[in-house]
């Protein structure tokens, strides 16, 4: 009995040593409290409108007809595009877009309106900035959706219906209804913040025991014990934090913002129980090669982006190499990222992310093993350095 009283206040007085070091240290604070707040709410209200709307574009009208007019104003009037330069030449379209005043160019040929009422096929160049996909896309796309309306107009003309519905039958023999699953809107910031909130905890949480351990190892103030006793005081301080962080994440902020928020309590604590489990044993297991406070903070920002690349979520997840696809499993945020956008926006059932689970529970248990070495090595340099 008194055995297991002795432990539990050396748990304690682990606890409080390092909740001591996170409130004395203004860095880790600031990893570790103010960026998961405050990051979640500037991605959200940045990308809050979802969509992009009126991306000006220059036009290079060299017909000057009423159908290639027709054509400009179609694409002026649609939501996504806005005809803000109606210019004569290319070199005065390349200077604007080299100005970022604009992020298309539409040229028309000046045998646009011969070749069409020639029954002859014609066409409209469309130059796009690559730099910014969702510029990219609203122009191309508003170009092609026009050039498609003319198209189904010539069609009607050429076959001479006798009522509307055999002008529906010529123009459209077969119609389609595109519905984009788990993201009416096409927003993109339901596609990329999901998966980006998971990120941000694992990311911070790294940052914030790298630094606190970098601190420990500086100052040689590691807790003495046995491993798995410094272990448990370490990752109970850690838990309550992280918890509260992890609700704020995947339960407020989806809700404030109206990202799609389909999985219920079940799922989500079936998901993030084991995912924060391996981010904690994963951050302690890495923080014993961190030498110096900055040292963690360059490994976090390098390996942020393809971190998220690697999840399957912003590039697919069949195309990644295989290399690479085994490289990411390392990583929490691969089997966490997954099994949450499927669960909580796409609507799966924890049977359906068996693999993802599978995964970091498996993490859970090797990272646990690599965290109570960590200690252990970090209290021998302490040794090694007090002799």
């Amino acid at each position: 009995m008194k055995k297991t009283s002795d432990i539990i206040g050396k748990i304690c007085d682990v606890w409080m040593h390092e909740l001591r070091t996170i409130l004395k240290d203004q860095g880790v604070m600031l990893f570790m409290v103010i960026v998961p707040l405050a990051y979640p709410l500037l991605y959200s209200w940045i990308y809050n409108n979802e969509v992009v709307r009126e991306v000006p574009v220059a036009a290079v009208d060299l017909a000057q007809t009423s159908q290639s007019r027709d054509f400009l104003r179609r694409c002026d009037a649609s939501p996504d595009v806005s005809v803000c330069y109606q210019v004569t030449d290319m070199g005065e379209a390349q200077r604007l877009l080299a100005e970022q005043k604009i992020w298309g160019i539409y040229v028309i040929p000046s045998d646009f309106s011969l070749c069409l009422n020639r029954m002859e096929q014609t066409q409209v160049k469309v130059y796009c900035d690559m730099s910014v996909m969702l510029y990219y896309k609203a122009v191309f796309q508003t170009a092609s959706n026009v050039a498609s309306t003319m198209n189904e107009r010539l069609q009607v003309a050429l076959a001479h219906p006798v009522t509307s519905r055999d002008a529906e039958l010529t123009t459209h023999p077969l119609t389609f209804s595109e519905i984009t699953f788990f993201n009416p809107s096409g927003g993109y910031g339901s596609f990329i913040l999901p998966p980006v909130l998971l990120l941000i905890l694992q990311q911070t949480l790294l940052l914030g025991m790298g630094m606190a351990a970098a601190t420990r190892r500086e100052h040689r103030q590691e807790p003495s014990g046995h491993p798995a006793v410094v272990l448990a005081g370490r990752s109970l301080c850690y838990l309550p934090i992280l918890l509260l962080t992890l609700t704020y994440l995947t339960v407020i902020v989806p809700r404030l913002f109206g990202f799609p928020a389909l999985a219920g309590a079940k799922e989500l604590l079936g998901v993030l129980l084991p995912f924060l489990l391996a981010c904690l044993f994963f951050s302690i297991a890495v923080s014993v090669v961190v030498k110096r406070r900055e040292d963690i903070i360059l490994m976090v920002v390098f390996a942020s982006v393809p971190l998220l690349f690697l999840s399957g979520v912003s590039w697919p997840q069949s195309a990644i190499p295989t290399g690479w696809s085994v490289f990411s499993w390392l990583f929490p945020s691969t089997f966490g990222i997954r099994a949450f956008v499927r669960t909580n926006t796409m609507g799966a059932q924890l049977a359906d992310v068996t693999i993802e689970l599978q995964g970091l529970w498996i993490q859970v248990a090797v990272y646990g093993v690599l965290a109570l070495w960590s200690v252990r090595k970090a209290q021998c340099r302490q040794q090694e350095l007090s002799v």
